[in-house]
């Protein structure tokens, strides 16, 4: 199974979330079809035009919304005045139910892949009675294994290469906290410090998510103002552990075991490996599980495409 071919939004607009910020949000596919929400990675990727594309247009009413700071929504991270205390992950989840309430949805099918599954299942396990679906993709709960792992030490023994470029801006004697030294120099009011500081952060993750190189992705992610906001917000929720006692999100499961899941995880996925999808699993075995044995971390891989637009068209109205 492949995306579904492009779609436009037939609405969209910046909702007044609070705290200063606006949040941009668009639906797209059928007005009167079933509501769908899809959560996007990072924190502070944002949505693309192709992650509409990952349900029948004919049968689903499609929100895409842009988290705090980043993306579409204001103000942007970019700038280095923008405070990011109000961007927490029980802000999102407030905001989701800001927008579901503004669009008049009483229930809505949640998808989400990376930060995305970990925004999904925070929000699913606070508010299960509007959810009626779960679709997760490499999964990630930002347990403190989970961030060791790929910003300290362990992704580092797959990408020797990339990870050089990677801890480049940050001298020998700070290494041995990374997160914490990229902080200092993401948050330098000097945009000589900061911008480095950044796209190192950025282009890392862009190297490592799929299987094969991607060298646009890393270049897309090298655009100084998306890797200012995109490594600002993810080493700010990554610096206070995701807002939430580690390990919560799998702890917590029994509040949504009667909600019907996919879980869907690439093999070689270096940037949230199946670890924590397998725990997720055996915490959650009513969900459905799929392991794609030839694939990385990101939604393009084919097989983790697949299984994604075949649960959607799954649970598809008939």
């Amino acid at each position: 199974m492949s995306l579904y071919p492009p779609v436009e939004p037939y609405e969209s607009g910046l909702l007044d979330v609070g705290d200063g910020n606006h949040v941009y949000w668009e639906v797209c596919g059928d007005p009167g079809g079933k509501p769908a929400v899809m959560l996007h990675g990072g924190p502070g990727g944002g949505c693309s035009a192709d992650h509409r594309r990952q349900w029948d247009p004919s049968a689903y009413r499609i929100v895409l919304f842009d988290q705090r700071n980043c993306g579409r929504s204001l103000p942007h991270a970019s700038d280095p005045a923008v405070s990011l205390a109000a961007n927490t992950t029980w802000h999102l989840v407030a905001d989701m139910e800001r927008l579901r309430e503004h669009l008049g949805i009483e229930r809505w099918q949640v998808f989400g892949g990376s930060w995305g599954s970990t925004l999904a299942l925070a929000y699913a396990q606070t508010h299960p009675g509007r959810v009626t679906e779960l679709i997760l993709r490499g999964i990630f709960t930002l347990r403190e294994a989970e961030l060791r792992w790929f910003y300290q030490e362990g992704a580092s023994y797959l990408f020797p290469d990339l990870w050089e470029s990677y801890v480049a801006p940050i001298p020998e004697e700070e290494r041995g906290d990374l997160i914490a030294a990229f902080r200092r120099r993401l948050e330098s009011s000097d945009p000589a410090v900061r911008e480095p500081a950044a796209r190192a952060w950025a282009q890392w993750e862009a190297g490592t998510i799929t299987l094969r190189p991607s060298p646009g992705l890393v270049a897309d992610f090298g655009e100084e103002r998306m890797a200012l906001a995109f490594a600002r917000i993810e080493n700010h929720y990554f610096t206070h552990g995701g807002f939430m006692e580690s390990g919560r999100l799998i702890r917590d499961v029994d509040r949504i075991r009667h909600i019907p899941g996919v879980i869907v995880q690439g093999r070689y996925d270096a940037c949230t490996p199946m670890a924590t999808a397998w725990d997720l699993h055996r915490a959650w075995p009513e969900a459905d599980f799929h392991l794609v044995h030839d694939a990385g971390h990101a939604y393009t891989e084919p097989g983790i495409l697949h299984h994604l637009v075949q649960a959607t068209d799954r649970f598809r109205p008939t």
